[in-house]
C-alpha cells in the first residue's frame, strides 16, 4: 500500500507518520519509509541521532543512479538524461518491490531498527543554501515520484511518505500516487483551510483523502473538526506522554503508547488496507501518463531536447502481475 501524510507545517504530520510507521513495523510487515518533506525530520522522529539522520544518503543526490537503474532495457528511453520525474515505466523498465534487495535500495535506503521491528528509510535530502537560485525542492522529490511510478506493491506491505506541507504536493502528479492520503489537521481555521485546499485540488483525480485530527483537547475541538470536514474525519489524536518523551529523545517501548493512540493507529491501517480492494492499475497507469505528457509539453521536452511523449508505452499497464527484467 502507498500511503501519504500531508498537512500544514507544525500540524504534527511527521510525528503521526512516524508513529504509524512504528505501528506497522511492530506487526512485522515490510515497510519503506520516505521523508519527502522540505524539512527533513522523519529520521529523528524514528529515533535516529542528529548525526545519523544527517548521514542518510539523499535520493535527490542520486537521481542519475536511480534513473539509470529504473530505465533498464526500455527501448523508449534513450538515456537516463532524458528521464524526468514523471517518466512512466514500460516494457524493459526495472520495477521495484518493497521487500526485495536491489541496487536502488543499496544506494538510497538504510535500515532503521525500532523496538517493534525494522524499516527501510529513504530521504530526499535537505534543501540547502547551495540550492537557492539554482534548484527547487521538487527536483529532489522527483526521485520519490520515479520510485512510486515504478513500484509494484501488494497487500500487507507499505510505502509511507511524509510529504511536503500544504499544497506543495500539487507541483507534480505525485499526489495521485497513493492508495490513501492522511491529511493531519489541527482544530483551527488554518488547519482546516489546508484540508479544503487539498480536497479541492484533488477532487477530479480520485484521491482517497481522510483527515486525522491532531492536538484535539476536548469536545469543542472535536465538534469543530466534525463541522468543518464532515465524513472525511477518520480519527482524532490528543496529548501523548509517549510522544513527549520521544521528542526529548527518551521514548519508552512502543508497546507503552497510550491505548487511545494505539487504537487510532489501528484505524489508520484499517482505512489504508480497505483501499486495496479499490485498486485500478489501469487508471493508475493512465494518470501516470497524463502527468508525464503534461510535464513533457510544459518543460520536459525543452529541458531534455527530446520528445518525451515517445517514452510512453501504450500497451503497458503497471500491476502486480507484471514482471521486470533482471
Amino acid at each position: 500500500m502507498k500511503i501519504a501524510f500531508v498537512g500544514k507545517g507544525g500540524s504534527g504530520k511527521t510525528t503521526l507518520s512516524s508513529l504509524f510507521i512504528r505501528h506497522l513495523a511492530a506487526s512485522g510487515v515490510p515497510v519503506v519509509a520516505i521523508d519527502a518533506d522540505i524539512n527533513q525530520h522523519l529520521g529523528a522522529a524514528l529515533g535516529l541521532e542528529e548525526a545519523q539522520a544527517a548521514a542518510l544518503p539523499a535520493m535527490g543526490d542520486r537521481l542519475p543512479l536511480i534513473k539509470d537503474y529504473l530505465r533498464g532495457s526500455n527501448p523508449r528511453i534513450a538515456s537516463a538524461e532524458t528521464m524526468i520525474k514523471t517518466t512512466p515505466p514500460g516494457e524493459g523498465s526495472r520495477l521495484l518491490r518493497l521487500g526485495e534487495d536491489n541496487p536502488l535500495y543499496d544506494a538510497c535506503a538504510r535500515p532503521v531498527e525500532l523496538d517493534g521491528g525494522a524499516v527501510r528509510l529513504m530521504v530526499t535530502g535537505p534543501f540547502t543554501d547551495a540550492d537557492l537560485g539554482v534548484a527547487c525542492y521538487h527536483s529532489k522529490t522527483g526521485a520519490v515520484e520515479l520510485f512510486l511510478n515504478h513500484l509494484v506493491d501488494g497487500r500487507d506491505e507499505y510505502a509511507v511518505v511524509d510529504m511536503t506541507a500544504g499544497s506543495d504536493s500539487f507541483a507534480s502528479g505525485m499526489f495521485t500516487r497513493f492508495d490513501i492520503t492522511f491529511l493531519v489537521a489541527e482544530p483551527t481555521r488554518k488547519g482546516v483551510s489546508v484540508y479544503r485546499q487539498y480536497k479541492e485540488y484533488a477532487r477530479d483525480f480520485g484521491v482517497v483523502l481522510r483527515v486525522v485530527g491532531n492536538k484535539v483537547q476536548g469536545q469543542d475541538d472535536l465538534d469543530f473538526l466534525r463541522a468543518e470536514v464532515g465524513d472525511d474525519l477518520l480519527v482524532t489524536v490528543g496529548h501523548s506522554d509517549w510522544v513527549r518523551a520521544m521528542e526529548k529523545g527518551r521514548p519508552p517501548r512502543f508497546e507503552l503508547l497510550e491505548d487511545a493512540n494505539r487504537h487510532a493507529l489501528r484505524l489508520l491501517q484499517v482505512a489504508a488496507d480497505a483501499t486495496y480492494e479499490l485498486r485500478d492499475w489501469d487508471h493508475y497507469t493512465r494518470q501516470m501518463v497524463h502527468f508525464h505528457l503534461k510535464n513533457a509539453a510544459s518543460w520536459g521536452n525543452e529541458r531534455t531536447g527530446a520528445d518525451l511523449a515517445a517514452q510512453v508505452d501504450p500497451g503497458f499497464v503497471l500491476g502486480e502481475g507484471v514482471t521486470a527484467p533482471a
